[in-house]
């Protein structure tokens, strides 16, 4: 590491203190914003959940930040796509440096009208300065950032982009151009100068609800039940065995968002995706996203049988979040061959099903729509399952 390198380090160490101004632990997400439906992007330690695309742009983790330092111009882009969404979180580029945040965006942007919407963070941009969507609009208000720290908030709907720095309304766009772009990843970008991030969280918008709060319309029994699905306070509760609840509809691309309860220690279940139509000899053929809060030795980096947010058999969650009798809202986004799972807001599953392409997920990789699924696993099933949303992703081109 460079002397120069060394002294950013130490510099952003002292300027990202433990705790924001507003007292709050930095990168740390409350009950409040979880029951909203928000997930952190950045679990301020390590880089989980993102890629960088250039070696020569040194981005790391210090003092609870995401950094960069000089360098090749480089991203570090989420590894999930998103569609409609809000992002927050808090900037610090250098003095007369340039970065900014890379909406929808494909993964080796090019041309910011076209591969992605470009939030710039550019005190010095002659055309468009901070707050300004790259080649399409520049902000309502002025806002510098002169070295100091930035909210950010951005929420993208389908066409209405719009945008806030520090609280004020910088950005109310709506896009209708025919290349305007209605999914993507993420970005963080270093092109000049010290950059630092934090605070970087999302929540999903126009999920839909998959579960009426008050029946089970839409969805049916997997044949050969043997435990029960009924609807108790506002969610689904199975009990008494073995069994599968699935919908009538299916969904290949999206987010998933809901909240699950295990009303027992160590009890089993799980939600499956991309599930071929369950029989009684075949009853549940999919992707799972294990339900499990056992871990081992007092260690929640040690889940049993690949611990809740885990994929059952391929990947086990790097950490169980949960505890047994409490409310945990669980976000799946599914895209592709990638699959990625937040508890309570926490990202615990990062990962690419490599595996060869196969209509049953348990054989190989699944890319194409199928269903939804709630388990029961054994005779000790008590759980309930509330507040369950989808939204299928877009075509990244033609609208949402």
């Amino acid at each position: 590491m460079t002397a120069r390198s060394l002294c950013m380090v130490g510099a952003l160490a002292l300027a990202a203190a433990a705790t924001r101004a507003d007292g709050r632990q930095a990168n740390r997400i409350d009950a409040a914003e979880i029951a909203a439906g928000w997930i952190t992007l950045f679990d301020g330690d390590t880089l989980f959940g993102w890629r960088p695309t250039a070696a020569e742009t040194a981005w790391g983790v210090d003092g609870g930040c995401i950094v960069a330092d000089g360098g090749a111009p480089g991203f570090l882009f989420t590894t999930s796509e998103f569609a409609d969404f809000e992002l927050r979180c808090t900037v610090r580029v250098e003095a007369g440096g340039n970065s900014g945040l890379f909406l929808r965006s494909t993964a080796a942007p090019q041309d910011p009208t076209r591969d992605c919407y470009e939030f710039n963070v550019c005190d010095t941009h002659p055309t468009f300065p901070t707050g300004s969507l790259v080649g399409i609009a520049r902000p309502a208000v002025a806002t510098a950032g002169d070295g100091r720290w930035l909210e950010c908030r951005v929420r993208c709907e389908g066409r209405s982009i719009r945008a806030w720095l520090d609280g004020r309304p910088v950005l109310d766009v709506t896009d209708d151009r025919p290349e305007a772009r209605f999914r993507g990843v993420i970005g963080l970008q270093c092109k000049d100068g010290r950059v630092a991030f934090r605070d970087v969280r999302l929540k999903p918008l126009r999920t839909a609800p998959l579960f009426t709060g008050r029946d089970l319309s839409g969805w049916h029994e997997v044949p050969g039940n043997e435990g029960r699905f009924t609807v108790v306070d506002d969610a689904i509760h199975v009990a008494g065995g073995r069994g599968f609840l699935e919908t009538d509809g299916v969904w290949g691309d999206f987010i998933l968002q809901g909240r699950v309860r295990t009303n027992g220690p160590g009890l089993n279940s799980g939600i499956f995706f991309r599930a071929m139509p369950g029989t009684a000899e075949e009853p549940a053929n999919g992707y799972e996203v294990q339900i499990h809060n056992a871990f081992r030795d007092g260690d929640r980096a040690r889940p049993v049988d690949f611990g809740t947010g885990g994929i059952y058999r391929r990947v086990a969650a790097r950490r169980v979040v949960g505890d047994d009798g409490a409310w945990q809202a669980i976000t799946l986004a599914a895209t592709g061959r990638h699959i990625a799972v937040w508890v309570n807001g926490e990202a615990v599953t990062d990962w690419t099903d490599e595996r060869p392409a196969d209509d049953n997920p348990r054989c190989g990789c699944r890319t194409a729509a199928g269903r939804v699924s709630l388990q029961g696993h054994d005779p000790t099933t008590d759980l309930d399952f509330r507040d369950l949303t989808i939204a299928a992703l877009p075509a990244v081109e033609g609208g949402p």
